[in-house]
């Protein structure tokens, strides 16, 4: 897939232009409160740009899942009020429940160069997730360019992410182009040596990953629930760890593909296990081939911190998606902090993905030090598999 080489709004004319951006603004809300609003800042610099550029700027996002109603409390109002005050200037929302309707057209239509407006929940016509032909036409009948922005929505073909690319001339904005180049450049052409690290829970969410990886890297380190299942696989007695049964085979067929490859294959020698699933259970450290019947894993333990820092410390580039185990209870949270202090001070291209893993470094204060956080976990994971992303390819090649 060469998403590298798709036109960003650096690459077009946006003067006087009526740009429709596709963002994801779909923030969390208590009522109507915005609890976090992570997403609409990083919406900025391509808003700014393309304002101080002289575009007329019409802004388009889902929230939630109103599931092709109008429903008021999944409103983008409240998003409208939050960028006025970033942007310093008034963003109309076009309040139609019907997203493009009177209201959208006739503010569009006198919008001037580098103002900006907002168009609500693109989800409150069932046709947006139907990529249907004639809400696609409906949004592209607004504006002279599409720019999609929204990499958290690029693994979905929706009318608001690839159909009006059919009828525009279709960018990325800075958000996409960042994601691309790190992604992107980190599978293309990465700095060696490439280390993959996945944590999380489950080996079935991440086969066509690891799959892909192993074609790709130098070294790829297995933590969390997933490790259970290829210990399994080397006959360990694994207590009442997680465990998907189903892929234990698979599981087999993973690593004997790395060792003909030449890839370092990484799964605990030990673990800090626990009596039962709860944050002050009884906890002790064992070794992966004896870990007793009633007892689970619930973190990498202190010999596989030591194996899988080891392994991060040479990195050139390095892939992180998912938690090494129950990293949210303070017990068990060792393994993940110590994988995020490694890839922090490794000097690599740290690219991190999934929700768990940005969260982990977010709090441990080691956010600033990657370089790359991505923005869409479904759509960084299909990146990651090497799928191509429907709201990539429908965008213009230079």
């Amino acid at each position: 897939m060469d998403a590298l080489n798709k036109k960003s709004i650096e690459d077009i004319d946006v003067r006087g232009k009526k740009c429709l951006v596709r963002c994801d603004f779909n923030v969390p809300l208590n009522g109507k409160i915005i609890t976090n609003d992570k997403r609409i800042v990083a919406a900025l610099p391509t808003i700014k740009y393309l304002m101080e550029n002289g575009a007329k700027v019409i802004l388009c996002s889902h929230l939630g899942r109103p599931k092709g109603q109008y429903k008021p409390e999944f409103s983008l109002a409240p998003v409208a009020q939050r960028l006025s005050e970033y942007l310093n200037t008034d963003v109309k929302l076009a309040e139609d429940k019907e997203v493009v309707g009177a209201n959208a057209r006739k503010m569009a239509s006198e919008l001037a160069d580098g103002e900006v407006m907002l168009l609500e929940n693109v989800r409150f016509r069932q046709e947006e997730t139907n990529n249907s032909e004639n809400f696609s036409k409906e949004l592209a009948s607004l504006a002279d360019i599409f720019v999609n922005d929204a990499f958290g929505t690029a693994h979905r073909a929706h009318c608001s992410t690839t159909g009006v690319a059919a009828y525009l001339p279709a960018v990325c904005g800075f958000l996409i182009q960042k994601e691309i180049e790190f992604m992107g450049g980190a599978l293309a052409n990465p700095k060696r040596p490439l280390v993959a690290i996945l944590g999380g829970a489950k080996v079935s969410d991440k086969i066509g990953v690891i799959t892909n990886l192993i074609e790709k890297c130098d070294t790829i380190i297995i933590g969390g629930g997933m490790a259970y299942t290829f210990m399994k696989y080397l006959g360990h007695s694994i207590g009442t760890s997680l465990l998907e049964a189903d892929w234990v085979e698979k599981a087999g067929e993973m690593m004997k593909a790395a060792e003909e490859k030449g890839v370092k294959f990484l799964i605990p020698v030990d673990n800090k296990v626990g009596k039962e699933y709860s944050e002050n259970t009884e906890a002790m450290i064992v070794n992966s081939d004896e870990i007793p019947d009633g007892w689970m894993g619930l973190d990498i333990g202190p010999a596989s911190q030591k194996l899988f820092v080891d392994a991060i410390k040479g990195a050139g580039t390095v892939i992180w998606n998912g938690p090494m185990g129950v990293s949210e209870w303070k017990n068990f949270e060792a393994g993940t902090v110590a994988v995020a202090k490694a890839v922090a001070e490794s000097g690599a291209i740290s690219i991190i993905g999934g929700g768990d893993s940005v969260a982990a470094v977010t709090k441990l204060g080691f956010a600033d030090k990657m370089s790359h956080i991505s923005t869409g976990g479904g759509a960084s994971l299909e990146f990651l598999e090497g799928k191509e992303l429907p709201g990539i390819m429908a965008l213009n090649d230079k």
